[in-house]
């Protein structure tokens, strides 16, 4: 639900103001802030006032912001979403995405892949894609390597064990 609300004021957003990818990156800073227990515990308050959590999110952005980004953060403190801030940068970003074909993915493993490894899967990616495709590692426990990019709905999972469990699945059947 909070993310078809989301997708309404991104939208309306958009389509009023021209530069759209720096009130995105605005609301990106403005996410991570939103994101700490403490803030999030003072937007989702009854007992604090709309209007002192409007004043408190507009202090956050300081002289940065335009007025359609000013009057955006007004109209979602009149309306109480206000914490749904975070949503919206998300749907704007993949909007920004979809505009310039670059994705963010995420490659999880045991072992760190070295930058030529890295940049060869991207390219892979990329390949079979026709989106350029910027690749994040983390550690995982995982045996083989997971690559998930989520704004595509791409999962490609390798793994040593089920490689090997095939392997032996075909060597049955074929005996």
């Amino acid at each position: 639900m909070e993310e078809l609300i989301a997708k309404r004021y991104a939208n309306a957003l958009s389509e009023s103001t021209k530069d759209i990818s720096g009130i995105a990156e605005l609301l990106n800073t403005l996410t991570e802030s939103i994101d700490t227990k403490e803030v999030k515990n003072v937007l989702t308050s009854p007992i604090i006032p709309n209007e002192k959590k409007t004043e408190m999110i507009l202090s956050a952005l300081g002289t940065h912001a335009d007025n359609t980004l000013i009057n955006f953060i007004k109209v979602l403190g009149e309306n109480k979403r206000l914490d749904i801030i975070p949503s919206i940068s998300k749907v704007l970003n993949t909007k920004l995405q979809k505009v310039s074909n670059k994705y963010e993915g995420i490659l999880k493993s045991k072992e760190t892949l070295d930058a030529a490894a890295l940049s060869n899967l991207e390219e892979t990616l990329k390949k079979y894609t026709g989106s350029t495709i910027k690749l994040k590692q983390e550690k995982s426990d995982h045996d083989g390597l997971r690559v998930s990019v989520d704004d595509l709905g791409i999962e490609v999972n390798f793994s040593k064990q089920r490689v090997k469990e095939q392997l032996i699945d075909f060597i049955k059947k074929s005996l």
